[in-house]
């Protein structure tokens, strides 16, 4: 069965399983940091042991935004694909798309989560679209370029860290917490005053990662370049060398980035693990594509146009899942702010990503567009009142235009 089969008109279906399975890792890590101050840790100083133990498992396993960011270059060489095709204005929509998804991640940093990915995204986008003339051979040298560089500099800082700085004690932290639980439990001002507070440090955070996000970027591109998951998505034997030869080595610098950010080592090891995870992380996000894309084939097309649904309306699925978490964390509704374990936050994140892939089946069925997904879509095909809509062609079998798309959603 052809990796090339269509959620809708012009899109490959495995891109969007990929970004649907690939909502349930970024659930997981944003649950946690959205949950408390200590939950991603693993609790507080007297943490359950079952508490510590979730969280280490989560850091060991989960490479969270590098599938998602893979997957958007991937797209990105679909949707130029699909402009050209259909003679829309490449460049002009392009530019559009992006101030539209800055917008949304603006909004959704201030009112609902800081560590907001999409402002970083926008910006990133403009800048692979300078580069999207490169080819397949050119992008993968750029990107192996950026991760070793960012990888020296990371460990290079980390060792210095670990030679020269004290360990932050729980004692130390514990001010700092308070503060972020007093004002995590108060009302709607007091929410949004935390965040525009964090959001200097989770912008610069981001920043010091786009590196890295970039090559995952340019990884996509090439692969899309190269057709690599209308090629191999079926290829069962290909797939299962690729999860034999690199799962190891993806859950060996997972293990090593758990113990710097989980213990046993201290807090002065953080960049040293997040240096082993920026060489060995994908390694792991190749191995859960093709690993996914293997079970997938048993059970097609049931399990694939369930993932699929949630992956074509991606934009709308990670807003809504911090919508739900922060209705259940912060003084917008429950107030559970550190007042929930790891362990309980992450089987939350498994009830809740299954409602999603529920919601998103049932969506696909009953409306043209998720509604972030319109709002994009609106702001990318604005027209001054008057002006006359460019042609278009029917869009390629083998063109994705992505969580962006202007195509509607429908049922494979």
């Amino acid at each position: 069965m052809s990796g090339r089969e269509a959620v809708g008109p012009g899109r490959v279906q495995d891109v969007d399983v990929l970004r649907g399975f690939a909502l349930f890792g970024i659930l997981l890590v944003n649950a946690q940091l959205m949950a408390g101050p200590y939950t991603a840790f693993g609790g507080g100083p007297d943490a359950s042991t079952v508490d510590r133990a979730a969280a280490w498992a989560v850091t060991a396993t989960t490479t969270v935004y590098q599938l998602f960011s893979f997957l958007f270059g991937y797209s990105f060489v679909l949707q130029e694909r699909s402009a050209r095709e259909s003679g829309s204005p490449s460049a002009l929509h392009h530019l559009r798309r992006t101030a539209g998804l800055f917008g949304l991640g603006l909004v959704h940093a201030v009112l609902l989560y800081p560590g907001d990915i999409l402002m970083t995204y926008a910006a990133l986008g403009l800048i692979l679209y300078g580069l999207r003339g490169l080819s397949p051979r050119a992008a993968l040298r750029v990107a192996v370029c950026l991760v070793a560089g960012l990888s020296v500099l990371l460990l290079g800082y980390g060792l210095l860290t670990v030679a020269f700085i004290e360990p932050v004690t729980p004692t130390q932290y514990a001010p700092v917490a308070a503060r972020s639980v007093a004002a995590y439990r108060g009302g709607f001002l007091s929410v949004v005053g935390a965040h525009l507070r964090e959001l200097p440090t989770a912008l610069g955070a981001n920043l010091m990662y786009t590196p890295d996000m970039l090559a995952a970027f340019l990884a996509g591109l090439a692969a899309a370049k190269a057709g690599l998951v209308e090629r191999r998505g079926r290829d069962r034997t290909w797939l299962r060398r690729v999860v034999v030869r690199w799962l190891p080595v993806g859950l060996a610098g997972g293990i090593v980035t758990a113990c710097c950010a989980n213990g046993p080592l201290d807090s002065r090891w953080f960049l040293v693990g997040h240096a082993v995870s920026l060489l060995t992380a994908p390694a792991l996000t190749a191995s859960y594509a093709c690993g996914l894309l293997l079970l997938i084939g048993a059970v097609r097309p049931a399990a694939a146009r369930v993932l699929a649904a949630s992956g074509h309306m991606a934009l709308t699925q990670y807003l809504s899942q911090s919508l739900v978490l922060a209705l259940v964390f912060t003084g917008y509704g429950f107030g559970l702010y550190d007042r929930v374990g790891t362990a309980v936050v992450l089987a939350g994140c498994v009830v809740l990503y299954g409602a999603q892939l529920a919601l998103g089946v049932w969506l696909m069925g009953r409306v043209r567009y998720a509604p972030a997904e319109l709002v994009l879509r609106t702001v990318t095909l604005w027209r001054r009142p008057g002006s006359r809509p460019s042609p278009r062609r029917c869009p390629s079998p083998g063109s994705d235009p992505g969580p962006a798309a202007d195509e509607p959603l429908r049922v494979p």
